[in-house]
C-alpha cells in the first residue's frame, strides 16, 4: 500500500487506533483527528478512550465521558466557527460495566449470569486485573465497530507498553479459554470429582488460600464454561479487525529523543504483529528557522553589538541598561539552547523509520488546547495537504 495522507485514511478507514509513548498529546491528537473528521468530512465518528483525561471531557464540552456514547453538542462547533459536515461522539471504557454487560449478553442463561456476577473472583478479576481491562478495551471496541452506527471510530490507547498488551489481549483471552490449565481447574467441577494430582493441588492451596478461595474458583470457571466457546471466537475475531484493511495505526510522539526511541519500538512491535501503520504524528516540533544560518548569524550580531544595543534598548523602553543586558544575554542564550535542541532533534526525526506511513509534523503551540477549537485548530494540521 502507498503512502496515505491523513485526511485520506480519516475518510477512507473505519477504524484508527492512535498509540504511543505518555505525555506527547496522544489522548489530544486522537480527539482532534475525530473532531475534524467530523467537521471537514462529515460521517458519524466516534472517539474512544481507554487511556482517559478530564482534559478531553472538557474539551470536547460533555460533562462527562463514560462507558454509554454521548454527542458532542453541534453548538460547540457553531462557537468554534465551523459547521459540521458530520457528528462527533466520545465514550470512555469503564471495565467492569463492559464486563457486566458482555457476561449477560453471552451467559446461556440467568441462573448462570447470576453466578457469575456475584461471585467474589469475578469481581477482582473485572476491576483489578490488568489484563481484564485490555481485553474488554478491545471487546468494547469490537462491539461498538460492529453495530454498523460509526464511519470512523478513532481509539486512544494506554502509552506504548501498556499498548502492547491492549493489542495482544484478544489473542491471549484465546489461549487462555483454549488451554490445558482452565480444563484442569474446571475438571472437578464437572466431575466431581478429585483426581490424584488435584486432591495434592487442592490440599496444599487450602491451606495457603483458603477452601473458599479454592470453591470461589471452582464456580467462577465452572458457571464460564459454557460461554468459552464464544470468548474464543470474539477474541480471534477482535484478533481480525485489528488486521483488517478497515484499521490503521496511527502513532503519535514528539521530537524529543526519549518518546522517539519508545515510538520507534512500537513502530517495529506493530510491523511484528503484521498490523498496519498508517501514519507518524510528530508533535511540539520546533521550528526550522531555529537551525537556520540566518537565525545563527542575527544572534551573534547580537552578541557583537551588545553595547550599543543594550543602550538603545535601555533609552527606547527606558529601563536601566543592566536590565537591557539581561534580556540581550538571555535572548542569545535562548536561540542557542533552541538551536541544539532544534539540530537534534531533526536528525532524531531523520533516522524514525517510518516506512510507507504519512508523516504529519505539529508545531509548537503557543497555548494548550483547552476546547473544540483547539481541537479543530490541531485537526487542520493532521489533515492539511503537504
Amino acid at each position: 500500500m502507498g503512502t496515505l495522507d491523513l485526511a485520506t485514511l480519516l475518510e477512507t478507514k473505519e477504524i484508527i487506533i492512535t498509540c504511543g509513548p505518555g505525555g506527547v498529546g496522544k489522548t489530544t491528537t486522537a480527539a482532534a483527528a475525530a473532531a475534524i473528521a467530523a467537521a471537514r468530512q462529515g460521517g458519524r465518528v466516534l472517539v474512544l478512550t481507554v487511556d482517559p483525561a478530564r482534559r478531553l471531557a472538557d474539551a470536547l464540552g460533555v460533562a462527562g465521558i463514560g462507558n454509554d456514547v454521548v454527542s458532542v453538542d453541534p453548538v460547540l462547533f457553531s462557537q468554534a466557527g465551523v459547521e459540521p459536515r458530520g457528528s462527533l461522539s466520545a465514550a470512555m471504557l469503564d471495565t467492569k460495566k463492559s464486563w457486566d454487560e458482555l457476561i449477560t449478553r453471552h451467559a446461556p442463561n440467568e441462573a448462570t449470569k447470576n453466578r457469575i456476577l456475584t461471585n467474589p473472583l469475578y469481581t477482582s478479576l473485572t476491576t483489578r486485573f490488568v489484563q481484564s481491562h485490555d481485553y474488554i478495551a478491545m471487546e468494547r471496541l469490537y462491539e461498538l465497530h460492529g453495530t454498523g452506527e460509526w464511519d470512523l471510530i478513532v481509539v486512544d490507547t494506554p502509552p506504548t507498553r501498556n499498548a502492547l498488551d491492549f493489542l495482544d489481549a484478544p489473542a491471549r483471552m484465546a489461549d487462555f479459554f483454549s488451554s490445558r490449565l482452565l480444563r484442569w481447574l474446571t475438571m472437578p467441577a464437572r466431575s466431581g470429582l478429585l483426581g490424584l494430582a488435584s486432591r495434592g493441588f487442592a490440599q496444599v492451596a487450602d491451606r495457603i488460600l483458603g477452601r473458599q478461595f479454592l470453591a470461589d474458583i471452582t464456580e467462577f470457571f465452572g458457571s464460564l464454561e459454557s460461554m468459552y466457546e464464544g470468548f474464543v471466537e470474539r477474541s480471534q475475531a477482535v484478533s481480525r479487525l485489528l488486521g483488517d484493511e478497515r484499521t490503521a495505526f496511527m502513532v503519535v510522539s514528539s521530537s524529543e529523543l526519549v518518546p522517539l526511541r519508545e515510538a520507534t519500538f512500537f513502530v517495529d512491535q506493530l510491523q511484528q504483529r503484521n498490523f498496519t501503520l498508517a501514519a507518524v504524528v510528530l508533535n511540539r516540533v520546533l521550528p526550522s528557522s531555529l537551525a537556520d544560518s540566518a537565525a545563527a548569524d542575527a544572534a551573534s550580531a547580537i552578541t557583537a553589538e551588545r553595547d550599543a544595543l543594550a543602550e538603545a534598548l535601555s533609552k527606547e523602553c527606558d529601563v536601566d541598561q543592566a536590565v537591557a543586558y539581561r534580556v540581550l544575554d538571555a535572548m542569545v542564550e535562548s536561540y542557542s539552547d533552541l538551536s541544539v535542541i532544534a539540530h537534534r532533534e531533526a536528525l532524531a526525526r531523520a533516522n524514525f523509520p517510518i516506512g510507507t506511513a504519512s508523516l504529519v509534523e505539529v508545531p509548537l503551540f503557543d497555548e494548550d488546547i483547552h476546547d473544540l477549537a483547539g481541537l479543530l485548530r490541531l485537526g487542520e494540521y493532521l489533515i492539511a495537504k503537504r
